[in-house]
């Protein structure tokens, strides 16, 4: 196998998969903390999310600039990221008398919990190194 074949498509591991307690005020039957799946996702998966949570803000002079809205991209990174519970399923959202994955999502979760959340789906997408480490690495 050469080099260069290291980085074929079905040489790299595919997405990561992991289960994460959220919170313990989700039990099963009996009385254990129900694990929610998170997955990893890719760059272009990144960019829709990024992409939806940006609008256009009318500045200086009648220019309008593109602004992301940094709280609406991690609410849609983090609905993006769970697949377990199925924050798309309308049931769900209907218990809670929301629309969407992402309200849905903030009206489950205590202020901790939804923090907690994206933090871990953060770094099961890569974002908890910082450059510094990145380099460190490189040089060593």
């Amino acid at each position: 196998m050469s080099e260069l074949s290291l980085f074929f498509a079905q040489n790299v591991s595919s997405d990561v998969v992991e289960e994460f307690i959220v919170s313990s005020r989700f039990k099963d039957a009996e009385g254990k903390a129900v694990s929610w799946k998170l997955r990893s996702m890719n760059e272009d998966e990144n960019q829709e999310c990024r992409k939806a949570a940006t609008r256009k803000v009318k500045g200086k002079n009648g220019v309008y600039t593109p602004e992301i809205d940094p709280n609406e991209y991690m609410a849609k990174l983090m609905a993006a990221s769970v697949t377990y519970p199925d924050l798309k399923n309308s049931d769900l959202q209907k218990s809670y008398g929301v629309l969407g994955a992402e309200s849905l999502l903030r009206k489950m979760l205590l202020p901790g919990e939804f923090a907690a959340l994206g933090e871990r789906v953060q770094e099961l997408n890569g974002f908890n190194r910082d450059m510094n480490e990145l380099v460190n690495d490189v040089k060593n």
